[in-house]
């Protein structure tokens, strides 16, 4: 095989493709909605922010969870 063929098959990512490292130590959280039943609805998400769960907790809870784990607001 040829090295043009070969560098098509497998090119080099350019800047904008790097993989973003991770890091665990790093929790965000971003508020989507406060409920008329006093639930928190919010997205969760540990190392990449674009890679989120949502979950839903009450107010109280909602608070210690953002503060156990020292989260990073998105919302704000």
């Amino acid at each position: 095989m040829q090295a043009a063929s070969i560098q098509r098959m497998n090119p080099q990512p350019t800047p904008e493709q790097e993989p973003v490292v991770c890091d665990p130590s790093r929790r965000y959280v971003r508020l989507t909605e406060r409920r008329a039943d006093g639930l928190v609805a919010f997205e969760f998400s540990i190392g990449w922010p674009e890679l989120a769960v949502e979950l839903l907790l009450p107010e109280a809870a909602f608070t210690e969870f953002c503060s156990t784990n020292r989260v990073i607001r998105l919302d704000l």
